[in-house]
């Protein structure tokens, strides 16, 4: 396979590490009744908590720090919503206000400072298998994280007890209540690890991918995240399929700034048509804000038709999503 597309490939895993991290974490909190829309506010928060962490203690500490913040994010938001009974697409909202303008405050003062990044490392004997083995398993010890997270979702929600709770509690806290299970305490623990995953996504745009602070480096990827579970019908595997879809697609356009399309010879003889198609590539389809916005729009298009099936969403859809829940009452 061409070396070009094998990079082009490896890029995209690394593209896609965020919304698996944000997606999966909105995915558990989901799964248990809670619809956060702060995601993208929590990932802000991660990515400068991460930040600064990682300058002092390297990435690894930074990936910490991004999940402890991440974490704290999101217990307001839990506790509004949960101990409180507030609205939660409101209180989702408010979360990612708060979220953006707090990382931009804490922001100015790591302006001026970078990170030496994260170098790949090949796993031993499975780098070395023809194309799946440098784009799967030449990347850096994150990407590979992401891979286990994912299995562990997915095996978790799938396979064990705790899943099954979890999906109970989101299907009718009513009932789960009733067995006594700690509807409340549950909801709790996901939305809390949700708000981590969200900080270790937003941790590694900025130690990582990066690596730097920059203002609203997140980019709308929290929105995006929280599309993908609704339209992967809250399913981990089609969310896996749905962040390497976006990081393709933002690899992609980044190749295409640096190429210009050539017509074939018989095409390219018709006077001023190549001319005309140059154009077209540079001054239209080739500046950067269209190309920037090819990503979310393909994106959304792509998930959408895939998703058309109603009746997959609607038996896939957590019955108590949204709807706040007080013990007792």
């Amino acid at each position: 396979m061409n070396s070009e597309l094998i990079a082009i490939l490896g890029a995209t895993l690394a593209a896609a590490v965020p919304l698996i991290f944000a997606g999966l974490g909105e995915l558990i909190t989901e799964k248990s009744g809670v619809m956060n829309l702060g995601v993208e506010g929590m990932m802000l928060i991660g990515a400068v908590a991460g930040f600064a962490g990682g300058v002092h203690w390297g990435v690894g500490g930074g990936l910490l720090c991004g999940a402890v913040a991440g974490l704290l994010a999101a217990l307001p938001f839990a506790f509004l919503t949960l101990s409180l009974g507030a609205n939660q697409p409101a209180a989702g909202l408010a979360l990612t206000i708060f979220g953006t303008g707090l990382s931009a405050f804490i922001g100015q003062y790591f302006v001026s400072q970078s990170m030496p990044g994260l170098q790949a490392w090949a796993v031993p004997g499975l780098a070395q298998i023809p194309v799946i083995g440098p784009v799967f398993f030449n990347q850096t010890y994150v990407v590979y994280l992401s891979y286990l997270t994912f299995a562990i979702v997915a095996w978790t929600l799938a396979r064990t007890r705790v899943g099954l709770i979890l999906r109970a509690v989101g299907e009718s806290p009513d009932a789960a209540h009733a067995i006594g299970y700690p509807v409340i305490s549950i909801r709790y623990a996901a939305t809390l690890c949700g708000g981590a995953l969200s900080g270790i996504a937003g941790a590694y745009l900025s130690t990582v991918y990066t690596p730097l602070w920059v203002q609203n480096m997140t980019a709308g990827r929290g929105w995006i995240a929280v599309a993908l579970v609704v339209f992967a019908a809250w399913k981990p595997w089609r969310l896996m399929l749905g962040a390497y879809l976006f990081g393709g697609m933002t690899i992609l356009q980044m190749y295409l700034q640096g190429k210009s399309l050539q017509l074939p010879a018989v095409l390219a003889s018709i006077p001023h048509l190549q001319d005309a198609v140059d154009v077209l590539m540079h001054n239209v389809l080739g500046t950067s804000q269209f190309l920037a916005s090819v990503p979310y729009l393909a994106t959304i298009i792509v998930l959408v038709l895939i998703s058309r099936d109603r009746r997959v969403l609607f038996l896939s859809f957590p019955a108590s999503l949204g709807k706040p829940y007080i013990e007792g009452r």
